[in-house]
């Protein structure tokens, strides 16, 4: 590792300090900043931030000095929002690569368990897929076990809304297993997310839930149902908008339908009755097409009433009749 140039601490103006552009961490929850900028204030700045030093050359000749933040952002952040002018900085050489920013970054944050699981794997990846490094690299470099970075690395697999909540907290990376668990299986995993989002489900609710809904479609696989059934389950679900499950038994059989509030209720029983009422009408608008065609088909009869009274008393009369 490149030594630094010196034990010496520096001070540096914190307008001449760039951030770190492979910063793994996105998300800085603005009250902690706020309180360490407080304490920033008081105490000042207690351990020193990593920088690189580089001289630029202007066009009149002159040098302009930059310094690139490898770690220590938070407390960048913290000294600017507590409009503190320098900030003690340790150089390390202007010739560090990419990869050595990086890992220092990732080391100094996990150290300090400032990465959320999401920015900890898309850190993970871009060590992976930039710097061709093995899980097992990436484990021996932040101190953590193979499965520890295979396992963080997976947590990418899940969309993208589902990311954002685990950033922002509305779930916690224990909700991540169950939900990877029913990855071949969107409409399950959606309907999960939406359980442990609304119901407040905890990790091990959460996998309860998914382990049946697992061994469920292992018993239908095993019990091979009906192709019809199969597609009208699918089709109930989509029409919906939520998970139905059809359970035939020897006779009949079970319908189940989830729902997540009574605004959800209220919405299926909107759709049922929507449904009812269109059926219906378009039951009348048969029985009347019903009733044109017969009366287009039954012949037209303009006589009068005492024409029809006379032809009738001819039709019966004696001296139409002979023997």
């Amino acid at each position: 590792m490149t030594q630094f140039y010196s034990n010496s601490i520096f001070w540096v103006e914190t307008e001449k300090i760039k951030p770190n552009p492979f910063q793994p961490r996105k998300e800085f929850d603005e009250a902690r900043l706020k309180d360490l900028a407080d304490s920033i204030k008081q105490y000042g700045v207690l351990q020193p931030l990593v920088v690189t030093r580089k001289e630029i050359q202007r066009e009149d000749g002159g040098l302009v000095v930059e310094y690139e933040l490898i770690s220590g952002e938070r407390r960048l952040r913290a000294s600017k929002l507590a409009s503190i002018s320098q900030v003690p900085v340790v150089i390390r050489s202007s010739d560090e690569s990419d990869l050595m920013k990086l890992e220092l970054a990732i080391i100094e944050n996990l150290q300090r368990e400032d990465l959320n699981a999401v920015d900890r794997a898309k850190a993970f990846k871009k060590l992976v897929d930039e710097f061709g490094f093995k899980h097992a690299q990436i484990a021996h470099k932040v101190g953590k076990s193979r499965e520890y970075v295979s396992n963080s690395l997976r947590i990418l697999d899940l969309p993208e809304h589902m990311l954002e909540a685990l950033s922002a907290g509305k779930i916690s990376e224990g909700h991540t297993r169950p939900l990877l668990m029913l990855t071949d299986r969107k409409e399950e995993q959606e309907t999960v997310f939406r359980e442990i989002i609304y119901k407040k489900m905890t990790v091990r609710e959460s996998e309860l839930v998914a382990r049946k809904i697992a061994f469920e479609r292992a018993r239908k696989k095993e019990r091979m149902f009906d192709p019809e059934v199969m597609e009208i389950e699918g089709k109930l679900t989509e029409s919906l908008g939520t998970r139905v499950q059809i359970e035939p038994k020897e006779i009949g059989g079970k319908i189940t339908i989830d729902y997540f509030s009574n605004d959800d209720l209220r919405t299926i029983l909107n759709i049922i009755e929507k449904q009812e009422k269109r059926k219906g009408t378009e039951m009348l608008e048969k029985h009347i097409e019903g009733v044109k065609n017969n009366l287009e088909e039954a012949p037209l009869d303009d006589r009068s009433a005492d024409e029809k009274k006379e032809a009738d008393d001819d039709l019966y009369s004696v001296s139409n009749f002979s023997i």
